[in-house]
């Protein structure tokens, strides 16, 4: 059963915006768990790009600071990342993950993570 899927990745432009979305099918609240965002680019190992505890603390990948917002709706149990000045070394496929482990941190580490969406592909052009 596929239970987070992600939605928003497209083709844009260096220096545009984009916000992708990962919703849970399973109807879980993201508030009581750590959700994070990755993305893998062609050749090159997944990294962690932005993550959320349970209390609404947030980490950022040095890349992105500044530029990329991870957000969350319980009402919609909707992830968010909103991203600004996009650059072409932004192009990869975003995941989002979940996390149910006890005393989870919202890190950027994938091994905390236990579930995963499909992806959506972001693509910047130069």
């Amino acid at each position: 059963q596929i239970d987070l899927v992600e939605s928003g990745g497209d083709s844009v432009q260096s220096g545009g915006s984009l916000r992708v979305s990962c919703v849970s099918t399973s109807g879980l609240v993201y508030r009581r768990y750590c959700m994070g965002w990755f993305r893998r680019a062609p050749g090159k190992e997944r990294e962690g790009v932005a993550g959320i505890d349970s209390d609404g603390r947030t980490n950022y990948a040095d890349s992105v600071k500044g530029r990329f917002t991870i957000s969350q709706d319980n009402a919609e149990k909707t992830l968010y990342l909103q991203m600004t000045s996009l650059k072409p070394e932004d192009t990869a496929m975003y995941y989002c993950a979940r996390s149910t482990v006890v005393g989870c941190s919202g890190s950027l580490q994938d091994y905390e993570y236990n579930y995963w969406g499909q992806g959506t592909q972001v693509t910047v052009s130069s």
